[in-house]
């Protein structure tokens, strides 16, 4: 085990004592640096060479006074010598180093002096003389095994070793080493690689150079070797052998059941241990336990391991997460105690007695921070306690309370589960030495005596209270799986229903939506908060009506909430997705937070509110039903027209003209046929439009008839009865909205980084497809609304999405949206007029399609100024129509704002609504999905 900060310190001052007169390089600096080493229990023949050859940049050899491969290079000098240039000698060296060898520090001394460079960190480098060594001897901690550094989520390190512990995975399954056996083999490989680096195993590099000097180089011998090494862990000294072989020996007791199970003998060959020590050979103490377990998880997966570091939680999204739902309360409070012992203590048990559970905890990414935070408040609670006993507390372990056994995860998968536990493991080692680091005394937990609750099995099945029983628990977070309503496999479409029971709408929820509705079901009857990273179709859409109403109903209330953000780390490869996080609770929060995003990618901008509703927003509970008719007297908007003909009714341009040539009488029955793609990116399709033509014609037409017969069968074919019942109008589409006026036209899919839809006017001799929405005899009034920034905050907060792009619905978009009020019909002329002038703006650039008008990047500053010339004209009108009423005029500055006003009119017309008499009922047109 490593020493204690104490007896370092002494041996350092005793160090500085004997070496006070000593001057020349050649004759001492070796015995030098081997007592320099010893200073912190390390004999540096194990872990450092001297007099490495290397090549220099100018190509001659050069001589590394002493190399500690992937740690420290030394350079040494005689007393009185110049450091700068030895420095500069030192960085010379690096040219001839392998990227393994490249040191993350850099010494150079003259025995009177020390100066030591971090090469990865920021600071200045640490410079003292001798007789001060005692006082910076932390500076060095990394020699002897303590880590004290911050862990960077972009270190490479942690890609570096997931990738070599994926070369050997790889080799190991190829051997036929594989399933349960090979991902228990790895995840113990995993513990010794970093106990070697941290100082559980005493030396550093103690496991690697144990390998390395008593295996033989072919490997033969290798798996033998290690099973005994899982062994000796597994085994307590007192119940060991007296003949065992003495550096087994020296390994300690680990326990934790981590080396319990008797694994199958692994059989290496030499390329294969080599594989072992190019591993161990990296600094595993830099590893991040938060990152490396998802990484180390993906290496099970080839196709996951392209993109490595993906699929990684990033620790600053993280936070935005447990900061609001517990870590933010418990720095306030720890900040309100100040250095008043009776408060400090009474806010440390409160610390060694919080529960957690993440019931999706995957490699245990929100637990493990979560942990390291808890372990940091309890360290600082330990500093202010113990201040007055000059940072040197005894028998330290007896006043650290936070364990790892407080914290409770479920996890579906095998090799995860095992890491998560692993991984807070690891954690716990590391906030062990920050403590030792502050009070002078090595403190480790071995043998591991508790253990955190990880259980492998389907959340979504299990009970948690057999997990931990409600009654016991604080706080319940995580990010469930993000798996769209349409994309769910049968058995996770059956896991979402038995949770959903009879839910009325419950096949519209996406997977995610079964986590809330567990947890609000667990957490009935107790003060149990909660908070879930979700895709932002748990607050939009269809789904909030469904999932929300039950949760509601449930007494859930919303504490806090981010509104939609783009969930990214720096890894490589990462699939942005669109989030939100809510905190929720049984009872309602005295005071709610709202983290906004001017951008998906931005920071956010934070504020309090008396309220928050399932759409995140500051108004009352409501929500919106899929009506069926507008709630404001504004025309119909329909579904586009579908064919559902196996192709044969639409056409491409070199079809048209084949029709054509075959058939003249044809052009008149051929018409423009635009989807959402068309009618955005530009490009042309064609449909037979053959709705009230002569038979007689149509008989008289063969291509055409072709092509109706075509369709016919397809229909016949069709699994669906509905689908087969179109098959007695073959002519036709299957679904017919098309009025022969001209329409506005919406496109069902747009791109989100849009910031206005690019809706539109399309002649009546153009058929939309079902891919858009029409609203026929629509005038310049409605599109002017329609595209305005009021209606665009709207969109964004309650329309669908199809991914992150906008999906828009008649149904719950277009017919629940409060529109303005007219009183003067100037207020009317106005908008028309700033509508004219986005389609006079849009004219200008005929070449360019409307993707290209309203990409942000390359949107035309005419066209931004018209539209924002038709904003100020819709923002006028309501709050002309505000102020003609006696209510206080809105303000209308960011969206939240806009769409909490729009909320408040969508009650006042609603309630009118439901005052007046209801009309009769009208029967729904079908849906395209419908046949």
């Amino acid at each position: 085990m490593p020493l204690s900060w104490n007896e370092i310190k002494d041996r350092a001052l005793r160090f500085s004592q004997e070496w006070a007169d000593v001057a020349s390089e050649d004759a001492e600096a070796k015995t030098f640096w081997d007592q320099f080493f010893d200073i912190f229990g390390v004999s540096r023949k194990r872990v450092a060479s001297f007099e490495k050859r290397v090549k220099k940049i100018d190509g001659k050899d050069g001589y590394i006074d002493l190399l500690w491969k992937g740690v420290l290079l030394v350079e040494h000098k005689s007393r009185g010598k110049d450091l700068d240039r030895a420095h500069a000698q030192a960085r010379d060296y690096f040219h001839g180093l392998s990227d393994a060898e490249l040191p993350r520090y850099l010494l150079v001394s003259d025995f009177a002096r020390f100066r030591l460079y971090d090469l990865e960190g920021e600071e200045a480098p640490l410079e003292f003389p001798l007789e001060e060594l005692y006082k910076h001897v932390h500076g060095f901690g990394f020699i002897a095994g303590y880590q004290t550094h911050r862990f960077k989520e972009e270190d490479p390190v942690n890609v570096q070793a997931a990738e070599r512990m994926g070369r050997l995975h790889d080799a190991l399954r190829e051997a036929g080493y594989e399933g349960h056996a090979l991902e228990v083999f790895l995840v113990r490989l995993l513990f010794c690689l970093f106990a070697d680096d941290t100082g559980i195993f005493g030396e550093r590099q103690y496991f690697h150079e144990l390998i390395r000097t008593r295996t033989s180089p072919d490997g033969s011998d290798l798996g033998m070797w290690l099973a005994q090494i899982f062994q000796t862990l597994n085994t307590p000294e007192e119940k060991r052998q007296k003949t065992l072989d003495e550096q087994l020996a020296a390994l300690p007791y680990v326990n934790g059941r981590l080396f319990e199970e008797i694994l199958p003998l692994a059989a290496f060959n030499a390329k294969m241990r080599q594989m072992l020590l190019d591993a161990s050979a990296l600094d595993w103490s830099r590893i991040s336990p938060a990152i490396f377990g998802s990484m180390f998880q993906s290496v099970m997966d080839e196709k996951a391991r392209r993109n490595l570091g993906a699929h990684y939680t990033s620790e600053k999204n993280i936070l935005k997460l447990i900061g609001p739902l517990f870590l933010d309360e418990l720095k306030a409070e720890l900040e309100k105690a100040g250095n008043n012992d009776g408060k400090l203590k009474a806010l440390h048990l409160r610390l060694a007695n919080l529960r957690l559970l993440d019931p999706a905890c995957g490699c245990g990414n929100f637990l493990v921070i979560a942990y390291r935070e808890l372990r940091l408040l309890e360290l600082e609670i330990l500093k202010r306690l113990y201040s007055t006993q000059a940072s040197v507390l005894t028998k330290v372990s007896e006043h650290v309370a936070v364990d790892v056994d407080q914290f409770y995860g479920i996890e579906i998968e095998e090799f995860p589960a095992q890491i998560a536990q692993v991984a807070l493991w690891l954690m716990d080692h590391q906030m062990n030495q920050r403590v030792a680091e502050q009070f002078g005394e090595y403190f480790a937990r071995l043998p591991l005596t508790k253990s955190p609750t990880i259980v492998h099995g389907n959340a979504l099945r299990l009970d948690w209270d057999k997990v931990v029983p409600a009654d016991k628990l604080d706080y319940i977070l995580g990010n469930p799986p993000f798996v769209g309503a349409k994309l769910m496999s049968p058995e996770q479409r059956q896991d979402l229903l038995g949770v959903a029971g009879d839910l009325k709408g419950a096949g519209l929820l996406d997977l995610v939506a079964a986590w809330y509705l567990k947890a609000a079901d667990y957490m009935q009857g107790t003060g149990i908060r909660c908070a879930f990273v979700s895709t932002n179709s748990i607050a939009q859409g269809e789904q909030v009506g469904v999932l929300w109403k039950s949760l509601l109903g449930k007494g859930i209330h919303i504490h806090f909430a981010h509104r939609t953000f783009q969930w990214t780390n720096e890894a490589r490869g990462i699939a942005a997705v669109h989030c939100v996080i809510i905190g929720f609770g049984t009872g309602a929060a005295s005071g709610i937070r709202l983290f906004e995003y001017e951008s998906p990618r931005g920071d956010a901008l934070e504020r309090w509110v008396s309220r928050l509703n399932p759409y995140l927003v500051d108004a009352d509970d409501i929500l919106l039903p899929n009506r069926t008719a507008p709630i404001c007297n504004v025309p119909i908007m329909k579904f586009g027209n579908q064919p559902i003909d196996g192709g044969n009714l639409v056409l491409m341009e070199d079809e048209r003209e084949k029709i054509v040539s075959e058939c003249p009488a044809a052009s008149s029955w051929i018409r423009p046929f635009l989807g959402a793609d068309e009618y955005i990116n530009g490009g042309m399709r064609y449909c037979l439009w053959l709705k009230g033509a002569e038979p007689s014609s149509l008989k008289g037409c063969k291509p055409v008839l072709d092509r109706v017969n075509a369709v016919q069968a397809f229909r016949l074919s069709s699994k669906r009865q509905a689908t087969r019942e179109l098959a007695d109008r073959p002519a036709e589409f299957a679904f017919v909205s098309h009025e022969e006026c001209d329409y506005v036209v919406v496109p069902s899919v747009s791109s989100e980084r849009r910031k206005y839809i690019p809706m539109g006017f399309l002649p009546k001799d153009v058929i939309a497809s079902n891919l858009c929405l029409i609203i026929p005899g629509a005038s310049k009034y409605e599109l002017g609304v329609l595209v305005s920034e009021m209606h665009m905050a709207w969109v964004r907060q309650v329309c669908g999405r199809l991914e992150s792009r906008y999906r828009y619905s008649a149904g719950i978009v277009y017919n629940n949206f409060p529109w303005p009020e007219i009183i003067e019909e100037k207020y009317r002329a106005d908008i028309e007029q700033a509508a004219q002038g986005v389609l006079d703006a849009r004219a200008a650039f005929p070449n360019s399609t409307l993707a290209d008008l309203y990409d942000p990047l390359t949107m035309p500053p005419a066209l931004l100024k018209a539209h924002k010339a038709l904003d100020k004209a819709v923002d006028t009108a309501y709050i002309a129509a505000e102020k003609a009423a006696g209510r206080k005029p809105p303000k209308l500055g960011t969206d939240a704002e806009r769409v909490a006003f729009l909320f408040e009119r969508y009650q006042a017309l609603t309630s009118l609504l439901s005052a007046a008499k209801k009309p009769a009922r009208r029967k729904r047109a079908a849906k395209a999905e419908e046949y």
